[in-house]
């Protein structure tokens, strides 16, 4: 069975230990601890990560090596990522939710998933983005909160 590769941006991480979101980042969290999903980190959500509190920096360590994979931001993820910009998808305030994006673009990532309801998962930035991406010779990236990814039934 091939395993779902998930982009997680430092929302999702950080929900963990958000009142509103802990219960079901958690819930991600376990699949990933339990390899029934990958998750997928970049250099640019560690970077983001420096300024977290101590917990939510190591809640990463809690995925066995094995169940994530780890990816690095490249000048292809820039130019898609300004691509975004200069198309008016997202302004250049959120350049970093563009790159995240674009890092999961190019990687062939299967799905981003992210807590940030207003530049990242929004159905007319996604068109925008998946707009952009088909242009530029790139698939069409999946981007949905982690409740919307979890394992039908799946339970602690």
């Amino acid at each position: 069975m091939v395993k779902s590769k998930i982009y997680i941006d430092t929302s999702v991480i950080g929900g963990c230990y958000d009142e509103e979101f802990s219960e079901i980042s958690n819930k991600l969290f376990y699949e990933f601890k339990k390899g029934i999903k990958i998750a997928v980190i970049s250099d640019l959500t560690l970077l983001e990560l420096k300024n977290a509190p101590v917990r939510v920096r190591n809640k990463l360590e809690e995925i066995p090596d094995n169940y994530k994979i780890n990816i690095l931001f490249t000048s292809e993820a820039e130019q898609l990522a300004r691509r975004y910009i200069a198309e008016k998808v997202i302004t250049i305030n959120n350049l970093t939710d563009a790159r995240h994006i674009a890092l999961a673009t190019i990687n062939n990532i299967d799905i981003l998933a992210s807590w940030n309801f207003k530049h990242i998962i929004n159905m007319t930035r996604i068109h925008g983005y998946n707009a952009i991406n088909l242009k530029e010779g790139y698939h069409l990236l999946e981007i949905r909160a982690p409740r919307d990814i979890l394992e039908v039934g799946d339970e602690e």
